[in-house]
């Protein structure tokens, strides 16, 4: 291992692709950033370019190669993670037929809810429910919808695999994927195939690659048309890419039992690893080998956590927008200042996070967002605080949940773009009655894709010894007991008010 070498994790997340040069011990050395814009052509619905994904990825790469002043011969592994269910059809060149359905996008309802109603056997690893953000409503809704598109298309896959087939020139399937978002499971065989034919997708794997990988293993190269764009060797091992929220998890560390990593951003993830099936709550599922194999991630979350106060702050946040540009700051501070000016409970503010539906605990895509209690004594800080009480409530509510079908919770982690900012990781701390860990490294999906890329390098075994050397401990926020009171009324009244909006 030489001390002039790196790895480079390619993080492709709902609003931005980020790039991160990191060292054997787990330092970032280098970081490049580039925006991904995403279009909702209608309520619910929510879609990108993939041609943006790999544009943006030339550019994060070219900056952190620059500022970090790296020579291409020092990236000695790639790694790879992208948002999860961001379905696209493209030709076998990888040419896409139409814009992708991004993950968050709920336009397959009525296709989730049919293939629920099969009863199949593999779907118990779902807790019996199909989401329709996943692979196959996305599918038969493309087949049903649009036609010809689904027609022509010779690939129908996620935004992983795509980017993987940019980077390598080869079409493969990552098990991380499919084990936990296609309905794959082991244990059962592989495909779902009776469930398919069901529904009438019995073609739908003809449009798959046939190549399964597990999470950072295979024997991908970086093509030479592709090094040629983002400045990279030909050749340069590059890992088998997975879900954002699962590479966070393992960039956070948290992969012995009892940890909980709660990946805070776009959406919020919540993940555990098991050795046991725990199977009956309400979270989105029970994925056997997702992560490692002969072991069981659990997955829950929140479909809208930080993009709710992207919202907020794209159309009602515009004299913080000018306040921020004359201080010379970032517009969260400014916002965050406010709501630190206003009480715990935002003076009886309560707000149901489910702008685009709830994904856990109750899996209803048809739940939406509500701001209750409003008077003419609240201001825009009371507002923007209850968004992040209101986030930590759905937080609480999923890990009780699961607590409540058999899974140990002794230390919960946050990652992502959420760690950010103070209040919201005090506010989760209080909310749930927990210490929250935190790591050194606050990217922690990009630290996750450079670490299975540290396994592509041959810098270390398996996950567990690249954890071991690549991520540190930075301390614990302590919840403050004086808040445990007015936090336990607030939980309270947020679940009630979704029984009285979805009854």
């Amino acid at each position: 291992m030489s001390a002039t070498s790196y790895v480079l994790g390619l993080d492709v997340g709902t609003q931005s692709l980020r790039a991160a040069i990191v060292d054997p011990q787990g330092n970032t050395v280098a970081f490049g950033v580039s925006p991904i814009e995403t279009t909702y052509p209608r309520p619910t619905w929510a879609e990108q370019d993939p041609y943006q994904w790999w544009s943006a990825a030339r550019i994060a790469v070219g900056q952190a190669l620059e500022s970090g002043k790296i020579g291409r011969d020092q990236i000695v592994g790639i790694g790879l993670d992208c948002t999860a269910c961001t379905v696209l059809a493209s030709d076998n060149e990888g040419k896409p037929l139409r814009k992708a359905l991004l993950w968050m996008d709920q336009r397959s309802f009525h296709e989730a809810d049919e293939i629920s109603a099969t009863g199949d056997k593999c779907l118990r690893y779902v807790s019996g429910k199909v989401s329709p953000e996943w692979m196959l409503p996305k599918a038969l809704w493309l087949k049903r919808h649009e036609r010809d598109i689904y027609r022509q298309a010779a690939r129908i896959v996620e935004c992983t695999d795509w980017m993987m087939h940019r980077l390598t020139g080869e079409w493969t399937l990552s098990l991380n994927h499919v084990a936990v978002k296609w309905n794959y499971a082991r244990p059962d065989g592989g495909w779902p195939l009776d469930l398919m034919a069901n529904v009438g997708l019995d073609d739908l794997p003809t449009k798959w690659p046939k190549e399964i990988v597990p999470l950072g293993r295979g024997e991908g190269k970086l093509s030479r048309a592709a090094s040629e764009e983002l400045g990279l060797n030909p050749g340069t091992p590059v890992a088998q890419g997975g879900i954002d929220a699962y590479l966070g998890m393992i960039g956070l560390g948290a992969t012995g039992a009892g940890d909980v990593a709660v990946i805070v951003g776009s959406s919020t993830c919540h993940l555990a690893q098991s050795s046991r099936g725990v199977f009956g709550s309400g979270w989105a599922g029970c994925y056997p080998d997702a992560t490692v194999e002969g072991l069981y991630t659990l997955e829950a979350g929140q479909t809208a956590t930080g993009s709710i106060l992207d919202w907020y702050r794209r159309h009602f946040a515009g004299r913080e927008q000018i306040e921020a540009e004359r201080r010379g700051v970032h517009i969260y501070q400014v916002l965050d200042e406010q709501a630190s000016a206003v009480p715990p409970g935002s003076d009886g503010l309560v707000i149901r996070d489910d702008w685009q539906g709830n994904r856990s605990p109750y899996k209803n895509p048809k739940a939406r967002g509500l701001i209750a209690g409003l008077s003419l004594a609240h201001g825009p800080g009371h507002l923007f605080r209850a968004l992040y009480e209101a986030t930590s409530c759905g937080t609480r509510h999923i890990l009780e949940d699961g607590s409540q079908h058999g899974l140990e919770i002794e230390r919960v982690f946050l990652g992502g773009g959420g760690v950010k900012s103070a209040l919201w990781l005090q506010i989760h701390a209080d909310v749930l009655k927990r210490p929250i860990t935190l790591t050194r490294e606050k990217e922690s999906t990009a630290l996750g894709a450079a670490i299975a890329a540290s396994l592509a390098a041959g810098w270390y075994g398996d996950f567990d010894e690249a954890a071991r050397s690549m991520v540190t401990i930075e301390r614990l926020v302590e919840p403050n007991p004086a808040n445990a009171a007015v936090y336990d009324e607030l939980y309270e009244r947020y679940i009630q008010t979704y029984h009285t909006l979805n009854s």
